[in-house]
Formats: structure tokens, C-alpha cells, sequence
């Protein structure tokens, strides 16, 4: 039976979808069978950013009412052999779900996939209701701000109100030099503030847009840090050890905030 993994976030803007798709594309890369799912309905997104919006015909919507089957639904991904997804309708709403059909729709997708990354909204209402029964563990994405952490914080609380045990969370657009000046939140604060252990630190990196434009997932693009940092936490899903990588070459204080956490 495949694992289901939700990425969850307290608001948007966090770079979540990116998490989602890259984390997918990097377990797919190691030759597991992935399906990456969108549980955004109404504002998905995930399809656009690994480029099979031309390709849907049938979304998760249609397979819990039963209007066509998972294998209808489900898209094969053009770059990466192992990825599949699943999209979310565009404009219909979650109040026609079905609490057992929607079960039930889980129930197949762990049967047929070794891991599943769910996408679902910022916040805790709607899609996220849905999905985090379901989930084997959560990944927060957050980022070195206030209100982020809040939210995250909250979303922290929720799951484990719900019942997930497996929190971790992933701290996202990261600038050790703004760090260093006091402008961004000091990374050992944020794990403090939310009490979770760490799956994973991603740096601010401009070669993740360079790769949005191309229309590419960041983990094929070697000069990404971002990519290497996405599939650093692949690997630690995966069961591997994996150090954090080394963001500040001359302080390397990110690499020992991340072993000292692991203790």
C-alpha cells in the first residue's frame, strides 16, 4: 500500500503547488510510481506548473461522484516516467463530496501508487478536509515571516487534532544574508515557534523561476539549489539520511541547525 503525503500551508503564497510538483518529479526520478494531486478546487493550479493544463479531461471531482473511473482521471506526466497526476475541478465547489466516495477514492489511489504528494489549499477548510484523513503525514510549508509561521502553526494544530502524528515542516524561501541582517526570522526561531521536526530547507533561488519559465521542474535543473534542496527531501522520504546542504559556504550554520534538530 502507497503512503499519502499532504503539503499543507496556513495561507498562501508559501510555494507549496512548487513543493508539491518538485517533490513529486524528485520520488519519480527514484523510481517510485508517483501521483501528485490537486485538492484545490476551484483554484487549481498544480497543472500549470508541471504543463499538462491541455491534457485534462476528467478531474478528481468526476471520480468521487462516480463519473469516470481513476484511470480516466489520472494523467500521465510528458518528463518524468514514474509521476502521474490527478487534477482538481477548475470551477466546481466541495459540497457535493461524499465523505465515503472520497475514502474510497483514497483507498485506490494508495492501492495503485507507492506515494501520493497532495496539494491542497492554504488553510484548513475545503480540500484539506478532505485529504488530511487520508494522510500518512503532512509537510508544512512555511516561510521565514510572522505570519507564516503563525499559520502554519495553526495548520500544525489542526493536524494533529485530526490525528497525524507525522508533522514536519518545510521551511521555504530562505536568504541566509537577510537572516544575517536581522531582516528575516532566524531559521532555529521558526522550528521553535513550531515544534515540529524538519523535512527540509529551501533557499530563496532565482534559478526556481528561471525553471517556471522554461516550463521545467527545478529538480531537473542542475544550477537550482532549490531543486538539489527538493530532492535532499525526496531522499529523506524515502528513508535515506541526508544532510541539509550548506547555504552559507563560510558559516555552514544552516547544516548545524539541521543536525542539531535531528538529535
Amino acid at each position: 500500500m502507497g503512503k499519502i503525503i499532504i503539503t499543507a500551508s496556513g495561507k498562501g503564497g508559501t510555494g507549496k503547488t512548487t513543493t508539491t510538483a518538485n517533490l513529486g518529479a524528485a520520488l519519480a526520478l527514484r523510481g517510485h510510481l508517483t501521483a501528485v494531486v490537486d485538492m484545490d478546487m476551484g483554484l487549481r493550479n498544480l497543472d500549470i506548473v508541471l504543463g499538462l493544463e491541455s491534457d485534462i479531461v476528467y478531474d478528481i471531482s468526476d471520480v468521487i461522484d462516480g463519473g469516470c473511473s481513476l484511470d480516466d482521471a489520472v494523467i500521465k506526466d510528458r518528463k518524468f516516467e514514474n509521476l502521474y497526476f490527478i487534477p482538481a475541478p477548475q470551477t466546481r465547489g466541495i459540497s457535493f463530496l461524499s465523505d465515503e466516495a472520497v475514502k474510497n477514492v483514497w483507498e485506490q489511489i494508495r492501492a495503485r501508487f507507492e506515494y501520493c504528494i497532495v496539494d491542497v489549499p492554504a488553510g484548513i477548510e475545503g480540500g484539506f478536509l478532505y485529504a488530511a484523513p487520508a494522510a500518512d503525514a503532512a509537510l508544512i510549508v512555511t516561510m521565514p515571516e510572522l505570519t507564516a509561521l503563525r499559520d502554519a502553526d495553526r495548520t500544525v494544530s489542526v493536524l494533529e487534532d485530526m490525528g497525524v502524528t507525522d508533522i514536519k515542516v518545510i521551511i521555504n524561501r530562505i536568504r541566509p544574508d537577510m537572516i544575517e541582517r536581522g531582516i528575516m526570522i532566524n531559521v532555529d526561531e521558526c522550528v521553535d515557534r513550531l515544534q515540529v521536526p524538519v523535512a527540509g530547507l529551501i533557499p530563496d533561488d532565482e534559478e526556481l523561476a528561471i525553471s517556471a519559465l522554461k516550463g521545467e521542474i527545478a529538480v531537473t535543473n542542475t544550477y537550482s539549489r532549490a531543486g538539489t534542496a527538493f530532492k535532499n527531501i525526496a531522499a529523506r522520504i524515502d528513508g535515506e539520511e541526508v544532510p541539509v546542504m550548506d547555504f552559507d559556504e563560510k558559516k555552514g550554520f544552516l547544516r548545524r541547525l539541521f543536525q542539531r534538530r535531528r538529535q
